[in-house]
């Protein structure tokens, strides 16, 4: 598995350790996990972004 660097602040990464601990998860399970549904969502968004535009484009089109 490859591993990344990533910089975030004291605070937030005090955050991200007290929901990992209180899931009884790792930092990188939680990171990971958190990281699979922005995915999720963002691909969802871009679907349905293109739906609309798709529709629009044949409105005028039409």
């Amino acid at each position: 598995m490859a591993r990344v660097l990533i910089s975030m602040s004291n605070d937030f990464l005090d955050r991200v350790d007290s929901i990992a601990s209180s899931e009884q998860r790792t930092r990188s399970e939680l990171i990971r996990e958190a990281l699979r549904v922005y995915i999720k969502r963002n691909k969802i968004s871009n679907n349905l972004k293109a739906e609309k535009n798709a529709t629009i484009l044949s409105e005028l089109l039409d």
